[in-house]
């Protein structure tokens, strides 16, 4: 429980910090609440997110609730199997090499 209580502490500074940005900017004259402030904001816009992140990853108390929020294993791809024997060479009849042009033409 003492993890929620220090994300639950680390919430309340972020939203504190939040408010107090937003007081100065609007306290600061208007040259000075620029691409600084803003940049500031972002930040702090950003750092109210993480934080919210980090709760939500946080596991449950319970081990029920554990498993009921874990994420389904992901499914294999079908295996495709890819013959040993050579391709067909009617597949390559009209086909260019690549980079040296047609079959029975010369390069420029």
């Amino acid at each position: 429980m003492a993890l929620q209580d220090d994300l639950t502490a680390i919430q309340r500074c972020v939203d504190d910090l939040v408010r107090t940005v937003g007081r100065i900017e609007r306290q600061a004259e208007a040259d000075a609440a620029g691409v600084d402030f803003r940049r500031v904001r972002m930040d702090t816009d950003h750092l109210r997110e993480s934080v919210a992140l980090l709760r939500a990853a946080v596991a449950p108390a319970s081990p029920t609730e554990r498993q009921s929020q874990a994420p389904p294993p992901p499914a294999r791809p079908a295996m495709v199997p890819v013959p040993d024997t050579p391709y067909d060479s009617s597949l390559w009849t009209d086909s260019d090499d690549e980079g040296l042009g047609a079959r029975y033409r010369r390069a420029p």
